[in-house]
């Protein structure tokens, strides 16, 4: 059955919405994402909907919309204030020393995300004080909040190495199959399951992942896991998602962060300016268009200022 485009309107914003292809039996029910192509108003609206089918027609039955959260500011600064004002509640929540606020943050490469991450966690430690001693005089103001960067679980250079095309499996490193998300996953569940866990760091000056290098504590109650991948809806990377509390994603502008990408290829990794340029496009380029579409998928989208 082939379920064509169909225009909703309604006062403050219009949507077009998408429904994909689904083979849908006679008076069968089923559950669809409907995705907006377009909307004239913040906050965003992504929306869900149940469809029954007779015959080749396809009625909508109910819908439900999430709101998508905008995040926006005159500058970085301001907006990593917001965004450690917002944890500061799971936080205090979380009286369980098992209990996690467990953020999903992505975006492109040069996006930014490894800088959020770090200050909104500086943040809301440096809040947390004055927010545990307003609950309870005698709480020990302890680091509540930590990063976990998805670094730490590239594959080794030695696993790329042993692929059916090592000089391939090199040349495209950052892919997101030059990654090893059932770890990532494992990882994650512990924190979920158990409250702490050892994960790997990755070493840039020897290009490979550390292992057991980062501790997530008990007393961490908000962790904020940052990288590229987190919101695609693949595979593993899908049951990875589906963990997270809030999913948060850092809208760029892709030319702006390639050139950021560029200048770290040159600068930090001493990358002739020609070899770094051909990685941008062979590598780099293609990978932040593919995470560009996972936007979708998130809760909070962050409007990125140039810095």
């Amino acid at each position: 059955m082939e379920v064509s485009l169909s225009r909703t309107t309604s006062g403050a914003f219009s949507e077009s919405l998408l429904l994909k292809r689904v083979k849908l039996p006679l008076s069968n029910q089923c559950i669809v994402s409907i995705s907006p192509i377009r909307v004239k108003a913040s906050p965003l609206l992504a929306q869900t909907g149940i469809l029954i089918g007779k015959g080749n027609s396809v009625k909508v039955l109910c819908s439900q919309k999430k709101e998508i959260s905008v995040v926006e500011g005159r500058c970085m600064d301001e907006i990593y204030d917001d965004l450690a004002k917002r944890l500061l509640l799971p936080a205090a929540v979380a009286s369980n020393p098992n209990l996690k606020h467990i953020v999903g943050l992505a975006g492109p490469p040069g996006s930014g995300k490894s800088t959020l991450a770090s200050e909104v966690a500086q943040r809301v430690n440096k809040l947390w004080p004055l927010k545990a001693s307003s609950l309870d005089s005698q709480v020990r103001a302890l680091d509540v909040a930590t990063v976990l960067p998805m670094d730490g679980f590239h594959l080794y250079r030695s696993q790329l190495d042993a692929m059916e095309n090592p000089e391939e499996a090199h040349a495209r490193r950052g892919a997101p199959w030059t990654f090893n998300p059932e770890l990532l996953l494992s990882c994650l569940q512990t924190i979920r399951n158990q409250g702490s866990v050892y994960v790997p760091s990755f070493d840039h000056g020897i290009g490979d992942p550390v292992e057991d290098d980062i501790f997530v504590s008990p007393q961490h109650k908000v962790v904020i896991v940052e990288g590229n991948y987190l919101l695609l809806e693949d595979g593993v990377w899908k049951e990875i998602s589906s963990i997270f509390n809030e999913k948060w994603f850092i809208e760029v502008d892709i030319d702006t962060a390639m050139q950021r990408v560029l200048k770290r290829h040159i600068s930090t990794a001493g990358k002739p300016p020609d070899v770094a340029k051909w990685r941008i496009e062979y590598n780099d380029r293609p990978n932040a268009e593919l995470i560009i579409k996972s936007k979708r998928n998130a809760d909070v989208v962050i409007k990125s200022v140039d810095f």
